[in-house]
């Protein structure tokens, strides 16, 4: 810009009370409070559209609650003080704050493909994913030679298992052939798992560590979700042998990023650092704008993360605990494995609720090398979180450092129609994407009005993970 050429003044609208000027271009289809996955993706997907989108985040940094810090901001989240110079170059860090696993074959690789976002990142699959049970860590068996040599299971509990899982690959939903006079749609689980002669100890170890259960309720319930949830398992599996699962290299705070990238490619506008004072609603009860300082903008509907809405457009839906430690090791028991899901079941451990622990390394480029980031998180049931954990960190060995928070997790008050408020629900305490990509999906549906279409095979994942 040459020394005689002066700005552009800022757009001016009737609507603007005096004193106030527009944020940013003004006016826009969609608002989008906080830069959170779920944020990101609805964001991207109604770029694509051809929707003007404003998006906004307090943080100077994307990804809200599902960030990936380094060192030194890990530390001053927590106020931890300053880190310690022996746990290696600041910029070896990317901490996730909710650390969780993408499976490979889930909603969620379908999403990344289906806007092409894996064209900026990067994945590795995970090395193994274990079980919790009567005091061991096991493997979840990634082949069939592994589940014959399996200490989860006697020898004929083994031959049973096979027969379980031949009619689970085999089982199609349009195939009513494959179908061997069960109805999964009335059928219990409980009474597919004894249909083939399968213990109790079996039931546990499949649902909470295959199918993702995260409680006992889904044993009395319809089966087809649960087998649903399991053949995706198995695919997963099936596609890269030693785990289901698969994580961007840096850290999940790339995904948000990465569908950043295509709404701002298809003419979004990104402000971070920018809080905002308040939602605007009109008569009506309809939010139509937001106001930051002497700023405003509006728009025909408002997305966010429930941290951003009036407190009676939300209701709490429970508490989560989660707590991030450095390690100078590996988890034990685990075959030195860099990169891990454990699952605790909670009846194993007399709780309602799983107990998730996941670890990731250097390998990942989210640590220095020799440090390991694992992570132990759980719906809090007891009276201090601390207890709620506590079978988890036991499995981890000594502990450089530790970092504990404690959230109260929201959903949506309303399904949005009303009051042109759609909010997402928290993030759960899983160390999986599966109850999440369910959320999201919902959550697109209700702003955009359609179904996304998840046709998509995950099959097309370019790139050796």
């Amino acid at each position: 810009m040459s020394d005689d050429q002066t700005p552009p003044p800022p757009p001016t609208f009737d609507w603007l009370p005096e004193g106030m000027t527009a944020l940013a271009d003004g006016e826009y289809d969609a608002i989008v409070l906080g830069t959170g996955l779920k944020e990101c993706v609805v964001s991207g997907l109604l770029s694509v559209k051809g929707k003007k989108v404003l998006q906004l985040d307090r943080n100077n940094y994307y990804g809200g609650d599902g960030a990936s810090l380094n060192l030194t901001n890990l530390f001053e989240k927590f106020q931890a003080g300053d880190a310690p110079t022996n746990l290696g170059a600041n910029r070896d860090y990317n901490v996730d704050l909710i650390p969780k696993f993408i499976m490979a074959y889930g909603n969620l690789t379908k999403m990344l493909l289906h806007t092409k976002v894996t064209r900026y990142l990067e994945f590795k699959s995970i090395t193994g994913s274990y079980v919790y049970k009567a005091g061991k860590i096991l493997k979840v068996p990634a082949t069939p030679e592994e589940a014959l040599r399996s200490p989860l299971m006697g020898l004929f509990e083994k031959r049973r298992f096979r027969n379980f899982l031949i009619y689970i690959n085999e089982y199609d939903t349009t195939k009513p052939e494959t179908h061997k006079d069960k109805n999964l749609d009335t059928m219990t689980m409980r009474e597919l798992y004894k249909s083939f002669g399968l213990l109790d100890d079996t039931h546990q170890f499949i649902s909470h560590s295959m199918c993702l259960e995260l409680d006992e309720n889904h044993m009395d319930a319809p089966a087809a979700n649960t087998v649903k949830n399991l053949k995706t398992y198995c695919d997963s599996l099936a596609r890269y042998g030693s785990s289901p699962y698969i994580y961007p290299v840096y850290g999940q705070g790339g995904l948000p990023e990465g569908f950043s990238r295509i709404c701002a490619i298809h003419g979004g506008t990104f402000m971070l650092n920018q809080d905002i004072d308040e939602i605007l609603f009109n008569d009506k009860g309809e939010a139509y704008g937001i106001k930051a300082g002497n700023q405003m903008a509006t728009g025909k509907l408002i997305v966010g993360d429930p941290s951003y809405f009036p407190k009676d457009k939300v209701k709490p839906t429970g508490v989560l605990v989660r707590c991030i430690c450095l390690l100078n090791h590996p988890i034990p028991n685990t075959n030195d494995s860099e990169s891990v899901q454990i699952i605790i079941p909670g009846p194993q451990v007399d709780r309602v609720n799983d107990i998730f622990v996941c670890s990731v390394g250097n390998s990942l480029q989210v640590s220095a090398p020799g440090i390991f980031i694992a992570i132990v998180s759980t719906v809090v049931e007891k009276p201090t979180p601390d207890e709620d954990i506590a079978p988890g960190l036991q499995l981890l060995g000594p502990i450089l450092k530790r970092f504990t928070s404690v959230s109260t997790t929201f959903q949506p008050a309303s399904d949005g129609h009303a009051d042109k408020c759609y909010i997402s629900t928290s993030f759960d305490g899983t160390s999986h994407f599966e109850a999440d990509c369910v959320d999201l999906l919902d959550l697109y549906k209700r702003v955009s009005g359609e179904d996304l279409d998840m046709n998509i095979s995950a099959e097309n994942v370019d790139g050796d993970y």
